[in-house]
C-alpha cells in the first residue's frame, strides 16, 4: 500500500509540476504589468483555461523547432584545379552564378526562463509528503497545495512577486481541504489549530510589514495566512518550528549572498521560497510524529 501510495503521489507531483513552467511564466511580470499572453517566440498561448495550463513549449514552438543538431551540413570545399603552366595559355575563366544562400536553421525558442526545474521539484515534495503523512485523510490537502506552493516560490524567485490571485486561494483552500480531512476518521490534526495557525501566523507577518514595509512584502503576508493554516494543523510546536524554518532558511541563504559578494546587507531577497520551505519542514515533522 505504502508503494502504491507514493507511486501516485509521484504521479501526481509530475502531472502537476509540468504545468507549473508556463503558469509561472505568465505570473512573473512586474505588478504594473499584465499576465503575459505569448510565449517566448511571440505565439500565443491557447488551451485549457485560456492557455494557462499546458505544456512548457506551446504547440508552435514544439511543432517546427527543429534541434541545432540537424541544421544543413556545411558544403565541401571543392578540390582545387591544376594549374596552367606558364607556357600555356589559361583559357579566360567562365562567369559563375554567385553561390546560393543556406537555408535558414530553425531552432528552438528561448525556453521559458522561470520553473525549469518545478516539475522535479513537485515531484519529490509530493513524494515526500506522502511518505511523511501516510494513507491519512490531510494527505489529499498537501498534495492539492504543494503545487500552487511551488508555483508562487517560482514566480516569487523570479520577480519578488507573490500574487493575490494565488496566495488568497490558496489559504482558502488550506482551511476548505482541512475542514474536509478533519471530518474524515483517522486524521491526525485539528481544525480548530489550523484557523488559529493562520491567524497568528498571518498576524505576524503584517506586523512585521507595519515595521519595516521595505524588507518584508504584503504578498508575505497573504501567503502566511495558508502557510499557518497548515502548520497549525498539528499544533503549536509544528507551526512554531516551521515559521522559525522560513526564517533560518531565509537568512542563511542571504548571509551566503554576502559572504559570496553577490549581494549587500539591504539587498532583498524573495522570501516566499524560504517560507514554503520551512513550512514543508514543519508539516513533514508533524505528519511524523502525529
Amino acid at each position: 500500500m505504502d508503494a502504491v501510495l507514493l507511486a501516485l503521489a509521484a504521479v501526481w507531483g509530475a502531472a502537476t509540476g509540468l504545468l507549473i513552467p508556463r503558469a509561472a511564466y505568465r505570473f512573473a511580470v512586474e505588478p504594473e504589468e499584465p499576465w503575459r499572453t505569448a510565449c517566448p517566440a511571440g505565439h500565443p498561448l491557447t488551451g485549457p483555461a485560456r492557455g494557462w495550463l499546458g505544456p512548457a513549449r506551446c504547440a508552435p514552438c514544439a511543432t517546427h523547432a527543429t534541434p541545432a543538431a540537424q541544421a544543413a551540413p556545411v558544403p565541401e570545399s571543392p578540390a582545387p584545379e591544376p594549374q596552367a603552366s606558364p607556357a600555356q595559355e589559361a583559357p579566360a575563366p567562365e562567369p559563375q552564378a554567385a553561390p546560393a544562400p543556406p537555408p535558414p536553421v530553425t531552432t528552438a525558442p528561448p525556453a521559458y526562463a522561470p520553473g525549469t526545474l518545478a516539475p522535479l521539484v513537485t515531484v519529490l515534495v509530493c513524494v515526500a509528503l506522502a511518505a511523511a503523512t501516510g494513507a491519512r485523510p490531510e494527505l489529499v490537502g498537501w498534495l492539492v497545495l504543494a503545487p500552487v506552493a511551488v508555483l508562487l516560490a517560482v514566480v516569487d524567485r523570479r520577480v519578488h512577486r507573490l500574487p493575490d490571485v494565488l496566495t488568497l486561494p490558496l489559504a482558502a483552500a488550506a482551511v476548505l481541504l482541512l475542514g474536509g480531512a478533519a471530518l474524515l476518521p483517522g486524521h491526525a490534526g485539528s481544525w480548530t489549530s489550523g484557523l488559529l495557525g493562520g491567524l497568528v501566523l498571518g498576524g505576524f507577518y503584517l506586523l512585521l510589514f507595519l515595521i519595516n514595509p521595505n524588507g518584508m512584502g504584503f504578498g508575505d503576508v497573504k501567503l502566511a495566512l495558508a502557510l499557518g493554516v497548515a502548520l497549525g494543523w498539528y499544533g503549536w510546536t509544528v507551526l512554531f518550528l516551521g515559521g522559525f524554518a522560513g526564517f533560518l532558511f531565509g537568512a542563511a541563504y542571504g548571509l551566503a549572498l554576502v559572504l559570496l559578494r553577490r549581494a549587500g546587507r539591504r539587498t532583498g531577497i524573495p522570501f516566499g521560497p524560504f517560507m514554503a520551505t520551512g513550512a514543508l519542514t514543519g508539516v513533514l515533522l508533524g505528519a511524523l510524529a502525529g
